[in-house]
């Protein structure tokens, strides 16, 4: 039994490598009614880049890094552990395209990891599928071990290239 992809997620889509786009599609058929997910993120610009980079970083750390110091935010959580934000695998790459994206288990509950280990688990066998190598955020190492090294970005998948 297959889910639908809500206008909101498809539309999320939009500049997102085709071969992942494929991959996402291929998860939501694969899917169960228990297993529906949303799209949260797929390309993200050079300002939420810039935003995402401010997050728990000084202006000092900030201009360090190429980011204007106005979007530094030193009190909020980090968000990214990326040296240069625009490295990020959201904002697009020399082919045009993102080759990432963030999903969650719909509805969104943040402290069930189990159903997004669930999704991991879909997302993953949709790749396979698919002939895509993929990595997920929560478990960087492809090892099988979710977290296991402080991996915390679980709703984040992108193209293994």
């Amino acid at each position: 039994m297959a889910i639908t992809l809500g206008q909101r997620s498809l539309a999320r889509l939009v500049g997102v490598h085709p071969d992942l786009v494929r991959v996402v599609k291929r998860a939501a058929e694969m899917a169960e009614k228990r297993d529906d997910f949303t799209v949260l993120e797929g390309v993200r610009t050079r300002e939420q880049c810039f935003i995402n980079f401010g997050k728990g970083r000084t202006p000092a750390q900030c201009k360090a890094a190429g980011v204007p110091a106005n979007y530094a935010s030193p009190t909020a959580g980090k968000v990214t552990w990326l040296a240069n934000p625009l490295s990020s695998k959201h904002h697009p790459r020399p082919d045009g395209y993102s080759h990432a994206v963030d999903l969650a288990p719909f509805p969104i509950d943040w402290n069930d990891l189990a159903r997004f280990d669930r999704m991991a688990a879909l997302l993953l066998a949709a790749a396979k599928a698919e002939g895509v190598a993929i990595r997920w955020g929560a478990d960087w190492n492809a090892n099988g071990k979710p977290r296991e090294r402080g991996e915390t970005d679980s709703p984040h998948f992108e193209l293994a290239r």
